[in-house]
């Protein structure tokens, strides 16, 4: 199939999608639901997979276009050396990745000049170092309310782009606020941000579907913006948040966006378990009752990998690009190999035959 052919059957099925909605992920077409491309994919011609340009999506009705896969920071930048850091931000780049995602979190590593938001000092420094352009970028921050009520959202939010060197973020994800807080004051303090110039538009991390629409409705009272995203951890094991009928309905009802984050399931999705049980994050847990689910699943998708011939990381990042309520999966990296290899979800995503989609998306569901 050419690239000009199969742009084409892309801009079709993104027709038809929205025409008819949502749908279970094991129906979707054997394509990536998606609004522009950023360039022509390559072809892609039976299990020969070949670069595809990363499309991208409107956040919401933000009027903000991001990448449909985002590079993520958590314990990230401050554990890697400065070089390597900087290597991971010209490969995302290369790769056409334009959606950033960082945050304040505490010191792990014991060496860190402060207590936390060094993660921040050390995200910006690379940043520049690797030549983005913070204008072409779409970068993504999170008010934590870990020091409410001593510290507002504004001084919150002020210390994170004071540590990041920037002047604003595109999106703002407001965790879950402390008991006792009215959600009408939320609003209120977050849109706050966005009149102020701090962030463009907001979002929710950790927020229940209901939440989310109460908060719309009282954007709406008040016209001001409501949340046009939300990071829910979404996976092969991890499905409950994105597949709930609620979070599906506000999704197409207010076209809230969402960021697919923990797609891998902290890794264990790769099958590198299997190979050294101390390899990574989870280590040591992996006889947990939590864990075990995702160990089997990963298990089963190793199995699959193996039989058609593609990379598990890759079949687990695709089973989230998939669904077309998604907007963007969100990963992290240690090593710029690791961005490029994660860009190739995207073309096994586009590649599955229906048997296999369906294969995919029974790996991990739960039982009904």
């Amino acid at each position: 199939m050419s690239g000009e052919l199969l742009l084409a059957v892309l801009d079709l099925l993104v027709y038809v999608g929205r025409a008819i909605g949502p749908w279970p992920p094991h129906q979707v077409p054997g394509v990536i639901v998606m609004s522009t491309l950023v360039a022509v994919p390559a072809c892609v011609q039976g299990r020969d997979m070949m670069t595809v340009a990363i499309p991208v999506a409107p956040l919401g009705d933000s009027g903000i276009e991001v990448s449909r896969l985002a590079l993520g920071s958590w314990r990230t930048y401050e554990r890697i050396s400065r070089e390597q850091g900087i290597g991971v931000m010209h490969a995302a780049r290369d790769a056409g990745i334009t959606f950033l995602d960082d945050a304040r979190y505490n010191d792990e590593t014991g060496h860190a000049p402060v207590p936390t938001g060094y993660s921040e000092m050390v995200f910006g420094e690379m940043f520049r170092a690797a030549g983005w352009r913070r204008d072409g970028t779409v970068v993504s921050n999170k008010l934590w309310w870990e020091f409410w009520p001593a510290e507002s959202p504004a001084q919150e939010l002020a210390g994170s782009l004071a540590r990041m060197g920037f002047d604003y973020v595109d999106l703002i994800y407001s965790d879950l606020p402390p008991d006792g807080v009215p959600l009408a004051d939320v609003v209120e303090m977050i849109t706050g941000l966005i009149r102020a110039g701090a962030a463009r538009s907001w979002g929710t991390f950790n927020w229940p579907a209901a939440s989310i629409e109460r908060a719309w409705q009282i954007a709406e009272r008040e016209n001001v913006p409501g949340p046009v995203a939300t990071q829910p951890p979404y996976s092969l094991v991890h499905r409950a948040a994105v597949e709930d009928p609620q979070m599906q309905q506000l999704t197409a009802a207010r076209g809230v966006a969402i960021v697919a984050s923990y797609t891998l399931a902290g890794g264990i999705l790769t099958g590198k378990y299997d190979q050294d049980p101390g390899a990574g994050r989870a280590a040591g847990t992996l006889d947990q009752a939590r864990i075990r689910p995702a160990v089997t699943a990963g298990r089963d998708l190793a199995a699959l990998a193996r039989e058609t011939g593609r990379d598990p990381a890759h079949l687990a990042m695709a089973f989230a690009l998939l669904n077309p309520s998604v907007t963007a999966v969100l990963f992290g990296a240690t090593r710029p190999d690791q961005v490029t290899s994660n860009t190739a979800a995207l073309a096994v995503a586009a590649s599955l035959t229906p048997a296999e989609r369906d294969r995919l998306a029974a790996i991990g569901r739960p039982a009904d």
